[in-house]
């Protein structure tokens, strides 16, 4: 059985998107409900937190340091120094809409996507920003944007719609940043189960929170299921390698709607955890603007 270890008893109402920061040996995270950035640095056990002027859903280290963040109503720089955020783009007009996932490619550029607050309709986009913050619609007609994750050959891209309880995989053109030929590889619709956010590791597979499920699984690029690790919440939401030799997978997990009585059984829903899998991820590309 895989050892699961909480490492940051957070409590976060909506932890997600975790970011090791290679350099600093460091591991980013958000709670997108409460407003919050944070950082474990692993060496120390230090914990830092930055609180943010409105709900941040996802973000991205840049080559120029700082970060590229998606806030729930558009995209900017954000100055981990200074708190000073400088506003790239708005780009979704549904008022009901915020963005959720949110990830840079190998080629620098930072694809956010959005998803209905309401949980409802499918009213979302997902958007790609260029280096020279160009904003592109690369799709729309979306329910909840998760799980953003290209192969190792850079040749296909890994998306999920929570809200359909599906995997799609996407031929993925790097050099113009395109996607094409949609096909599902992963459909949990039905179970009860979500796909939730998404990393690989050096073998190509993929490894997807699934929200309600409390497990990870492990999945190769067809999608065939390979490998279940059981957690102690019932709402992970997404996952990332990290360590001094990207070995330890970091989940991050939410308390979301649990009731008084469901947290006594899951006494660490909401917490930062870390798992020895076996196997290590790849580094997370930075944001080349």
């Amino acid at each position: 059985m895989t050892s699961v270890t909480c490492v940051v008893d957070c409590r976060n109402r909506l932890g997600e998107v975790p970011v090791w920061d290679v350099a600093e040996q460091a591991l980013y995270w958000v709670d997108i409900e409460g407003r919050l950035l944070q950082r474990l640095t692993p060496g120390t056990g230090e914990v830092d937190r930055w609180e943010m002027p409105e709900r941040i859903a996802c973000f991205a280290l840049r080559e120029q340091g700082g970060l590229i963040v998606a806030f729930a109503s558009g995209i900017a720089f954000y100055d981990l120094d200074s708190g000073a955020i400088e506003w790239i783009a708005r780009p979704d007009p549904v008022p009901t809409n915020r963005f959720n996932e949110g990830k840079c490619d190998r080629r620098g550029r930072f694809w956010a996507g959005t998803m209905d607050d309401r949980l409802a309709h499918h009213s979302a986009s997902l958007f790609r920003v260029d280096p020279d913050l160009s904003v592109t619609r690369v799709l729309d007609g979306i329910g909840i944007s998760n799980s953003f994750v290209w192969s190792l050959d850079d040749r296909e891209f890994y998306f999920a719609d929570t809200l359909d309880g599906r995997i799609d995989r996407f031929d993925f053109d790097a050099a113009s940043g395109t996607l094409s030929n949609r096909r599902a590889i992963v459909d949990l619709k039905g179970t009860g189960i979500g796909p939730d956010g998404s990393t690989i590791d050096t073998e190509g597979y993929l490894w997807n929170a699934q929200w309600d499920g409390w497990r990870l699984a492990r999945y190769a690029p067809d999608g065939r299921l390979d490998r279940v690790v059981e957690l102690p919440v019932q709402k992970p939401t997404s996952c990332m390698f990290g360590g001094p030799d990207l070995r330890t997978l970091y989940v991050t997990s939410a308390v979301w709607d649990l009731t008084a009585e469901q947290l006594r059984d899951q006494p660490q829903a909401g917490g930062l955890f870390a798992l020895d899998v076996g196997i290590g991820g790849v580094p997370e590309p930075r944001f080349a603007g």
